[in-house]
C-alpha cells in the first residue's frame, strides 16, 4: 500500500475495506489504529517516603537503584585495578603480594563483567527505559521487579562479604577454574570461593525475575500502534539480551551450585583424581573441562548480554544526534537476533588450549568468524546512518562515535584470536588482556557515559555540565587508548598475564617494564577522570541548567511524557498511541526536522518518508 508519493504508509488494517479507505485520502481512516485489546493496568500507587524511593515499585526508581549500586560497585573494582598496576608497573615497592594481587584480579574481572557492566544495562537502562519507550505504564510485574533489585543487592553485599571473612575473596581468577578454585594453596579457596558462588546463584535468581518482566513488558504491555517493527533499536537489543541472559545464566548457576557441592561435601563433579601439597585427595572422576563448557557457554553471550543494548543504545544516540533516520532498521533488528543465536556457538573459542579435541576449534573457528558478519553489518549501518547527516557533536554523538571507533578495533584483534594458530601463542599473554579490556570494559562504558548525558535530562530534568562533559570525554578516550594499545604489543613481544611482578629478563623485551610505568600513569589519570563525571553528575541533579521538554528533540516515546521527569505511571490519564517508527529525522516535506511517534500521518500529509 502506498500513498500519492509512493511511499509505504504503515497503519494497521483489519478488513480490504480498511485498505481501500485508507488509500482514500480520508485523516480519520489514514490514523487508523485498533482499540484497546485489554483495560488499562492498575498500579500500586506508594503511600509513603520508604515505598517511594527505597521499597519503590515504580520501574524509573529500580532503574535508577540498580544504577547507583552497580556504579557504586564498579568504583570498588576501579580501585583494585589501580592497586593491581602499582605492583605491575613497581614490583620492587611490594605494594601487593601474590595471593592479594589474584584476589583482586578475580574480584576486579567478576565485579567489572557481572556486577557492573551486566547490571547496569539490564537493570539499569532496562528498568528506567522499557517501560518509557513502550509506551507502558510500568513493568508487567512491578513488585516482582522490586524484589529482582533487592535480590541484586543482596548479591553485591555477599560478594563483598567475602572481603573480611578468613583468608579474603577468592583468587582463582575470574573464570573460576576448578579444581584450582577449591583446592588449598589458592587464596580465598575456603569461604572466599563459596561467598562468590552463592553471590552468582543469588544474581542469576535476581536477574530471572527482571529478565521475565523485560521480556512480558515489551510483548504485552506496548501502546497501541507501537509495533515490534516500531520499537526503539534500544529496545530490541535488551529484549535479544535478556533472551540471551535467560538462556545462558543457568549453565552458571549450575556451574556454581555443583561446585560449591564439590568444595563443602566432596562430591566430584568438577575434581579429579589428584594430588595436593602432597597429600591425595579424595575426589575422583571429576571432569574440569566440563566446568569450562559451562563458564564459556555462559561466558560468550555473556559478551553479547552487555554488548547488544549497548549496540541498540548507539544507534539511538547516532540517529538522534545526527538527525537521520536508522540506515536499515528492519537489517539491524535481524543482526541484533541473528548475533544473539550465533552468540551460543562460539563459547569454546575460549578453550583451545584446554585441552579438548583440536576438531572443536574447526568448529569454533568458523562461528566465530561467522559472527563477525551481522556484527560488520551493524557498523556498516552506524556510518551510513552518519553519512550525510546533520551531525551534532553533543557530548552523547561524541561517546557514540568513539564506540564505533574502539568496538572496531578491539573487534579486530578478536578475528586474531578467533583464529586456532594464532590463539594458542598468545592466549596467555597481554595481548588477550587488551582485547577483552578494549571490547568489554571500555567500548560499553563509552555507550554508559553517552546514554548517561543523553538521557541525564530525562532523569533530573537538568542538563549535565558540557564543559566538564567534555573534559572527562577527552581523558577518557585518550587515556584509554594509552592504556591498551601498548598492552597489545606487550602481548605480541610474549609478556604473560595473570604475573603479579615482571622484572627484566631475556626472554622479555625490557621496553615492556617502561611501558608498564606508562600505562600504570595512563590508568589512575583516567581513574581519576571519572571523578569530574560523578561531581557532575551530582553538581547537574542539584543546580545544573534547567532542561527543556525533549531538549535533544527526539521522536521516540520516553521524551513524549506529559511532565519531565515522568510521575509515576509515566503518559498520565492516558496512554500514547503510536503511528510511525521512532527513526522519522528530517523528512522532506515536513515542517520541522523530527516527527515524534504520536504524530498521526494526517497531520504531515506533505511528508515524503517510507514509514517503517
Amino acid at each position: 500500500m502506498a500513498d500519492e508519493f509512493e511511499n509505504k504508509i504503515e497503519t494497521k488494517a483489519d478488513t480490504t475495506a480498511d485498505v481501500e479507505s485508507l488509500t482514500s485520502g480520508s485523516a480519520s481512516d489514514a490514523d487508523y489504529i485498533p482499540a484497546h485489546e485489554r483495560p488499562d493496568q492498575e498500579l500500586y500507587h506508594s503511600h509513603s517516603w520508604w515505598t517511594t524511593y527505597v521499597f519503590s515499585q515504580d520501574a524509573k526508581y529500580i532503574g535508577i537503584q540498580y544504577a547507583l549500586t552497580a556504579i557504586g560497585t564498579g568504583l570498588l573494582g576501579l580501585v583494585l585495578s589501580w592497586m593491581m598496576r602499582l605492583q605491575l608497573a613497581f614490583p620492587g615497592l611490594g605494594i601487593l603480594d601474590p595471593a592479594s594481587y589474584y584476589q583482586f584480579v578475580t574480584m576486579h574481572g567478576m565485579i567489572m563483567v557481572i556486577y557492573l557492566l551486566t547490571a547496569l544495562f539490564l537493570g539499569g537502562f532496562g528498568n528506567l527505559l522499557i517501560p518509557l519507550m513502550c509506551g507502558a505504564r510500568d513493568m508487567a510485574f512491578p513488585y516482582v521487579n522490586m524484589v529482582s533489585y533487592w535480590a541484586f543487592l543482596l548479591a553485591v553485599l555477599i560478594l563483598l562479604a567475602s572481603f573480611f571473612v578468613p583468608g579474603g575473596p577468592t583468587g582463582a581468577g575470574w573464570t573460576l577454574y576448578p579444581p584450582q578454585a577449591i583446592t588449598s594453596g589458592t587464596p580465598g579457596s575456603g569461604m572466599g570461593i563459596i561467598l562468590m558462588l552463592i553471590s552468582l546463584c543469588v544474581f542469576v535468581a535476581g536477574f530471572t525475575m527482571g529478565g521475565l518482566n523485560y521480556i512480558i513488558t515489551m510483548l504485552q504491555s506496548r501502546a497501541r500502534g507501537m509495533t515490534l517493527m516500531r520499537l526503539p533499536l534500544t529496545c530490541w537489543g535488551i529484549f535479544t539480551a535478556t533472551v540471551l541472559a535467560l538462556l545462558a545464566f543457568p549453565a552458571l548457576l549450575v556451574g556454581c551450585i555443583m561446585m560449591t557441592l564439590d568444595s563443602l561435601l566432596g562430591t566430584s563433579f568438577f575434581m579429579p583424581a589428584m594430588v595436593s601439597m602432597g597429600e591425595t585427595l579424595s575426589y575422583d572422576g571429576g571432569s574440569p573441562l566440563l566446568f569450562q563448557h559451562l563458564f564459556w557457554f555462559f561466558g560468550h553471550p555473556e559478551v553479547y548480554i552487555i554488548a547488544l543494548p549497548a549496540f541498540g543504545i548507539i544507534s539511538d544516540l547516532i540517529s538522534v544526534h545526527a538527525r537521520k533516520n536508522i540506515f536499515g532498521y528492519r537489517m539491524m533488528v535481524w543482526a541484533i537476533v541473528g548475533i544473539g543465536a550465533l552468540s551460543f556457538f562460539v563459547w569454546a573459542h575460549h578453550m583451545y588450549v584446554s585441552g579438548m579435541t583440536p576438531w572443536f576449534g574447526y568448529f569454533f573457528a568458523t562461528t566465530t568468524l561467522i559472527i563477525a558478519v551481522p556484527t560488520a553489518i551493524k557498523v556498516y549501518n552506524w556510518v551510513l546512518t552518519l553519512w550525510r547527516g546533520n551531525i551534532r557533536l553533543t557530548l552523547p554523538m561524541l561517546f557514540a562515535l568513539a564506540f564505533i571507533v574502539t568496538f572496531v578495533n578491539g573487534g579486530l584483534t578478536g578475528i586474531f584470536l578467533g583464529n586456532v594458530t594464532v590463539d594458542v601463542p598468545l592466549s596467555d599473554t597481554y595481548f588477550v588482556v587488551a582485547h577483552f579490556h578494549m571490547v568489554m570494559g571500555i567500548a560499553p562504558i563509552l555507550v554508559v557515559f553517552g546514554a548517561i548525558y543523553h538521557w541525564f535530562p530525562l532523569i533530573t530534568g537538568r542538563m549535565l555540565n558540557e564543559k566538564m562533559g567534555k573534559i572527562h570525554f577527552w581523558i577518557t578516550f585518550l587515556g584509554s587508548y594509552a592504556i591498551y594499545f601498548p598492552m597489545h604489543y606487550q602481548g605480541f613481544v610474549g609478556v604473560p598475564r595473570r604475573y603479579f611482578e615482571i622484572y627484566d629478563s631475556p626472554y622479555i623485551a625490557t621496553s615492556t617494564l617502561h611501558l608498564n610505568v606508562f600505562i600504570t600513569i595512563a590508568a589512575l589519570i583516567v581513574g581519576a577522570a571519572q571523578l569530574i563525571f560523578l561531581y557532575n553528575l551530582v553538581y547537574s541533579a542539584r543546580v545544573g541548567e534547567k532542561a527543556e521538554k525533549n531538549p535533544w528533540k527526539a521522536n521516540s516515546l520516553e521524551w513524549l511524557t506529559p511532565e519531565m521527569p515522568p510521575g509515576h505511571g509515566n503518559f498520565g490519564k492516558e496512554l500514547p498511541v503510536v503511528y510511525r517508527w521512532a527513526y522519522d529525522f528530517n523528512v522532506p516535506g515536513a515542517d520541522k526536522d523530527y516527527i515524534p511517534q504520536t504524530v498521526p500521518p494526517s497531520e504531515v500529509k506533505s511528508a515524503k518518508v517510507e514509514k517503517t
